[in-house]
């Protein structure tokens, strides 16, 4: 009779301790990058992967400390409530090894900024390239030709149109022409595309804080080239999603695309 109960306890621990570790593993999908200061609150990346380690969502996170912060922007804000308005965030190794995309560079503007965008917003930059390569990119008139190097037409969605100059330690940022923001419209939401020097550089959903306010589960697609310069997973939709007081801002839909 010992040996029986012996045995079930020895039996229950050990399903118990396979649950654990299946648990565990099904828990581990989604991987969180460091978490730094963004205005009076934090702000991550974090990337999820299926049960076949390929991509499902890479996001850029903010808290809602951060988001109840913002800086007003001109001379709104008097000492002591300026705050960083331009971060840059790695993704998560994971992350840089499922898609093409590196690094995060996420941007507050409380004013907006020419041409079209003049809507308090953020900028939200997913980066291919490098930080170092992107910090070495000049001004336009120390290096007009790398940023009149334009990628191919095939390797830029339809209806975008490089807007003039170039932007350092970012590149060239190519617009929808059939945006409303272009086209005598509102400025809500949009999504741009940066090359630099012949490559298509970073993707970038850029959205007014109040569109964000009033449209907590947005989804859109994703403009699509027709040929792409990085073999792997590329995003063809882009999301917001907000839960347990954070406020994530989703590229997902990702398909296996082959460099040509």
């Amino acid at each position: 009779m010992k040996k029986l109960l012996l045995f079930a306890a020895v039996s229950v621990l050990a399903l118990s301790s396979c649950k654990k570790d299946k648990d565990e593993k099904k828990a581990e999908k989604v991987f969180k990058s460091e978490v730094k200061t963004f205005q009076h609150g934090k702000a991550w990346t974090w990337y999820e992967e299926d049960d076949n380690r390929n991509p499902v969502r890479l996001a850029i996170a903010i808290d809602d400390a951060a988001m109840n912060s913002l800086d007003r922007g001109g001379d709104q804000h008097g000492p002591g409530h300026h705050h960083e308005n331009s971060i840059s965030i790695a993704f998560h190794p994971k992350a840089a090894a499922g898609t093409p995309f590196t690094h995060a560079l996420l941007d507050w503007m409380p004013d907006g900024h020419e041409p079209f965008f003049g809507e308090p917003h953020f900028d939200f930059h997913f980066y291919m390239t490098s930080e170092a390569e992107r910090k070495a990119i000049p001004t336009f008139d120390q290096a007009p030709a790398k940023f009149l190097n334009y990628p191919g037409e095939d390797y830029r969605a339809p209806n975008y149109i490089a807007v003039p100059g170039g932007v350092p330690q970012m590149g060239v940022h190519w617009v929808d022409v059939t945006d409303p923001a272009l086209n005598g419209g509102l400025f809500t939401e949009t999504f741009i595309y940066g090359s630099y020097d012949g490559k298509v550089t970073f993707y970038e959903p850029m959205i007014t804080e109040d569109f964000i306010k009033n449209n907590p589960t947005f989804e859109r697609a994703i403009p699509q080239p027709t040929k792409y310069q990085i073999s792997g997973w590329h995003p063809t939709k882009m999301r917001i999603e907000k839960k347990n007081g954070v406020t994530s801002f989703i590229l997902e839909g990702f398909q296996k695309r082959q460099a040509s």
